[in-house]
């Protein structure tokens, strides 16, 4: 972290409380059409909807149409709670003999895999896997939904039709990415000036640059008229499939016919007095569980005395993990590309929701028939044979999204984060704070956490107290950073509570985009 920032300069959010409902997510205008959702009459499902396709416009080095995820959904009139998953899967063409070792050390993106040459499976139409997310968001709303589908995907058009304004962040984003984006030409033709240059920004006033989205906002009004079909069985999805072909890759028409959101039994985590639900299978909702199964086992007198309660739990739930789901260790220092968002209605109906591309613009390939950016789902693999989560074809992606609703001293809560390892110690922890010490929703969120994640060290927030940190210090080696706008090194959070007739929204205090949005 650099040694050049302000250390007098405070960041802070206030939460968001109506008597209506919330929506709140790493984007300020998804939120919005979220929000105007709601006052229409929508469901919370309806709001997930809008929310998560524009996210996929003005975000979408985080998360597109071909990407994937989880979803819970609680649903107010029966108490039931609903696990969807979305994630993606390795085309059944996948040659496991194309991703040879290269004996160049570890690769250079999110997880410490062993090298493979040209990085192909961390870049490049070979790293593509087969999406679900439209199906994610289409399967819910099929089930629970009471405006049309066609309405809800009109502001992510919107957006995509005006194009993406590039402000600071967005040209750091972009900068960030842009020598592996000036790699595709056509990735490189969306995103960069002549095709290799980022794009600048002004220092002194509001630029008015914008990213033109004209393919995109045709593909989604395809996806408003024929749904999820059009990318599991229709032309749209053809085209995808065969433009990443075109450009030496595996996905087919049939991966993605036999890739569909699934309704699945969520976990039953009980936790003292509280009750949560959470994502089985391949994600992080095992690691959750198994992180607050350890932590019932610890005395918390007071926030600061839980955290190496806390680092203990978590390393103890990663030791499992890494066992059991996959050896994937991942670099705390690259950027994941995830979106979360959080949704709460008048009815009490709530959605935590998760969407990725993985790594930071996916693949950094665009297919040019659809304006999709491609995820690069494949890293998620060890290229190493004969482990948990070893690379091959048709095998299910091992995710590290964890979105859960949760039950406590009389309030129920929907959260979840971007972030990819890093998810898991800030739900926990937030989970714990809301759970163990009865913090308001606000509080929670602007608390000091730190991060476990699989590795030999802790990552805590310098402004932890100093014997908090030699605390620390005495289960593993600790790396004191400061919370900053860019780069985050603790993952994103997004979350809604209700209690009573009052609804709350709240993010990450850092994310400079995201915000919670009211319908009232």
């Amino acid at each position: 972290m650099s040694g050049s920032l302000s250390r007098t300069m405070e960041i802070r959010k206030h939460v968001v409380e109506t008597s209506g409902g919330v929506v709140a997510s790493q984007h300020r205008l998804a939120s919005e059409a979220g929000a105007e959702v709601l006052r229409a009459g929508g469901d919370a499902v309806d709001a997930a909807v809008a929310c998560g396709f524009v996210c996929a416009v003005l975000e979408p080095w985080m998360s597109g149409p071909a990407g994937g995820g989880a979803a819970m959904h609680w649903r107010a009139e029966t108490g039931e709670a609903h696990a969807v998953n979305f994630g993606m899967t390795a085309p059944a063409d996948l040659r496991v003999g194309d991703f040879p070792l290269s004996g160049e050390g570890v690769a250079g993106d999110l997880f410490p895999w062993d090298r493979v040459v040209e990085d192909r499976n961390v870049a490049g139409a070979k790293a593509v896997a087969a999406p679900a997310m439209v199906d994610g968001l289409e399967a819910p709303h099929r089930r629970w939904g009471r405006l049309p589908w066609a309405e809800l995907l009109k502001p992510a058009i919107d957006h995509a039709s005006a194009g993406l304004e590039v402000d600071w962040y967005a040209a750091l984003i972009i900068a960030t990415a842009a020598r592996d984006l000036a790699s595709d030409p056509d990735a490189a033709a969306l995103f960069l000036y002549d095709g290799r240059w980022p794009r600048p920004f002004s220092w002194s006033a509001a630029g008015e640059d914008r990213i033109a989205m004209p393919r995109m906002a045709d593909s989604l009004e395809v996806l408003a008229r024929e749904g999820a079909q059009a990318m599991h069985r229709g032309d749209l999805g053809e085209a995808m499939a065969r433009d990443v072909r075109d450009k030496g890759g595996y996905l087919a028409p049939a991966d993605l016919a036999g890739n569909r959101a699934r309704f699945e039994v969520p976990l039953r985590v009980p936790y003292r007095d509280a009750l949560f639900h959470a994502m089985p299978g391949l994600t992080a909702g095992p690691t959750f569980a198994a992180a607050l199964g350890a932590l019932e086992r610890e005395l918390l007198a007071d926030p600061d005395a839980a955290m190496p309660a806390y680092a203990r739990a978590l390393r103890a739930a990663y030791r499992a993990r890494l066992a059991g789901m996959g050896h994937d260790g991942e670099s705390p220092a690259a950027p994941g590309s995830t979106t979360h968002f959080s949704v709460v209605d008048r009815n009490g109906n709530m959605v935590a929701h998760t969407q990725t591309l993985l790594s930071i613009f996916g693949a950094r390939l665009l297919s040019p028939s659809t304006g999709f950016l491609m995820n690069n789902g494949i890293m998620w693999f060890d290229p190493v044979q004969g482990r948990p989560n070893s690379l091959g074809p048709g095998k299910e992606c091992l995710m590290n999204v964890c979105p859960v609703l949760g039950v406590a001293n009389g309030r129920r809560f929907a959260l979840g984060a971007s972030g990819g390892r890093k998810i898991v110690s800030a739900v926990m922890q937030i989970a714990s704070f809301l759970v163990d010490f009865d913090m308001s929703l606000e509080d929670a969120f602007s608390r000091p956490r730190i991060d476990v994640s699989g590795d030999e060290r802790i990552v805590a927030d310098e402004a932890l107290a100093t014997d908090v940190i030699d605390a620390l210090e005495g289960i593993a080696p600790v790396t004191a950073v400061r919370r900053s706008l860019l780069p985050y090194p603790f993952a994103c959070p997004e979350g809604v509570l209700e209690y009573g007739a009052k609804r709350q929204g709240m993010t990450e205090p850092m994310s400079a985009w995201g915000d919670a949005v009211a319908e009232l």
